[in-house]
């Protein structure tokens, strides 16, 4: 008998989950339904992304120019933070990194002996070719360039709606059934605990082998039905609102994502080819939701598109991600401000470290829920830390910024930049989502310049230091004009249709 696989909720989480589950499952031994109410809301507001969404996209055969045009999308070699650190300032944190090794230590450190000799004054970024690429508003994929200057990756920002849509017709097509209704209730097995079946609406009763839960922060069955507890990490990231605007494009059509600080929070900027997608995201135990919606509104780039759209939300993870025959995706299994991009990471990592583990029938063993439960929380406390830092380095003196810059760390967090601000070495753990240059970008862009550096990088001369540097920056520069303009590229290659 077929496996059947029964995905609660859609939005981007469900038909991610739908999708890929028909590609790696397909029928007949496994049969995939998705519920979900078109009377519910989705999230849905223009999505940025990481990389990785590309190994997801070409997973499933999807067209690159086929793709960013469907979902009226653009592409993004970063995030451009503006006021971080202190007002004023304006760091990179792109999708590459800022040279190779140089006698097998990293370029940062060479770049911080060059600075203490009074060799240099320019930020890291200089080195950076997604930054130099962005500060022009170019953009050309990699394997448009030849040598250093095409060691970088990208990513997409896109409308999550469309891409939703996009995916439900790839799923549909290869024998997803979905079906329109409300959840009401779960069934549980008296012995086992195992949910059996949902009830929707209509009287209509539905059961499964295994339950996939899209439903959003609601966590409708590993938060509701199976009591799944939720830990809170707000004491660390106390941002609990958010109001997303849309408004006409105008301006620059960046190749990056922008988060600007403000007072208390930060707003993003999120070009797409129909409409730039913004949002404002801060706590409501120092900023009034009119206040928040006033300075949204002054700080758009151009006309507002309908009215903002409230989201409350507390950031921190479900206990456990897979218990009994459930397993969480997306908002159902913990939520991560988009500092950085990662709501759908999240989705596609959960997605395929399922696909992997998950056994072609029957219940799995004890011992593969566990594995998939350490892996994904590692993940989501790698990524937790990487956020955290973003805040409790800022100088910035608004009583906000103050509070997160004395806050107690947790432990992991606390010795990575202990180790950075002695010797500006990163480690990384287990599931990092995030490597050294990332962290290096963020770090040194806001201004948190290590006392010392890898003694190694003591032993080249400088001239020699010098000279690599130089040669780094020319081959970039030279590499530069191959690029053409984001707006350009786009139109030459994935320009949308005219609704």
């Amino acid at each position: 008998m077929a496996q059947h696989i029964l995905i609660a909720g859609g939005g981007s989480a469900g038909w991610m989950a739908a999708a890929l589950l028909a590609r790696l499952r397909p029928a007949p031994e496994t049969r995939i339904t998705l519920v979900e109410s078109d009377a519910i809301g989705t999230i849905g507001v223009g999505e940025a992304t990481v990389p990785i969404l590309r190994d997801f996209n070409q997973l499933l055969g999807l067209h690159e120019p086929d793709f960013v045009a469907a979902t009226q999308g653009s592409f993004k070699l970063g995030i451009e933070f503006v006021g971080w650190g202190e007002a004023g300032n304006r760091h990179f944190h792109g999708f590459g990194d800022f040279g190779p090794p140089i006698e097998g230590i990293a370029p940062h450190h060479h770049w911080h002996r060059l600075r203490q000799a009074g060799l240099t004054a320019d930020p890291v970024d200089a080195w950076s070719m997604p930054a130099r690429a962005a500060a022009e508003d170019r953009f050309a994929p990699p394997e448009a360039l030849r040598g250093e200057a095409a060691q970088y990756r990208y990513a997409y920002h896109f409308d999550a709606g469309l891409y939703a849509h996009m995916l439900r017709s790839y799923a549909e097509a290869r024998g997803v059934t979905r079906v329109e209704g409300r959840i009401l209730d779960a069934e549980r097995d008296r012995e086992t605990g195992d949910l059996t079946a949902l009830r929707l609406d209509g009287d209509r009763r539905i059961a499964a082998d295994l339950f996939i839960d899209c439903t959003g922060f609601a966590s409708r069955l590993l938060g509701e039905a199976l009591g799944t507890p939720f830990i809170d990490w707000s004491r660390w990231l106390p941002a609990d609102r958010a109001l997303a605007q849309g408004c006409a494009r105008a301006g620059r059509f960046t190749p990056f994502t922008r988060a600007t600080a403000h007072a208390v929070g930060w707003q993003w900027r999120i070009p797409l080819q129909h409409r730039t997608g913004n949002g404002l995201v801060y706590s409501s135990a120092y900023l009034s939701d009119d206040a928040a919606a006033a300075q949204l509104a002054t700080n758009l780039d151009g006309d507002a598109i309908g009215d903002p759209r409230p989201l409350r939300f507390t950031t921190g993870r479900r206990e456990r991600f897979w218990t009994h025959n459930v397993v969480a995706i997306g908002l159902a299994a913990g939520f991560m401000e988009p500092l950085e991009s990662t709501s759908l990471q999240l989705v596609q990592t959960g997605l395929g470290r399922l696909a992997e583990l998950l056994p072609a029938g029957g219940p799995a063993d004890p011992a593969i829920v566990a594995e998939y439960n350490r892996e994904t929380i590692g993940e989501y406390e790698r990524i937790r830390d990487f956020l955290i830092a973003h805040y409790c380095s800022s100088r910035r003196p608004e009583p906000f910024w103050r509070d997160m810059a004395a806050m107690a760390l947790p432990d992991s967090l606390a010795h990575k930049l202990a180790l950075w601000d002695a010797m500006g070495r990163v480690p990384l753990y287990d599931l990092e989502s995030h490597g050294e240059a990332s962290w290096v970008a963020v770090l040194l862009g806001q201004g948190r310049v290590p006392r010392g550096h890898d003694p190694a990088a003591d032993w080249p001369p400088l001239d020699a230091l010098q000279n690599a540097f130089d040669g780094r920056r020319a081959a970039l520069a030279a590499a530069l004009p191959r690029m053409p303009t984001h707006h350009h590229f786009v139109a030459r290659t994935c320009r949308a249709h005219a609704a």
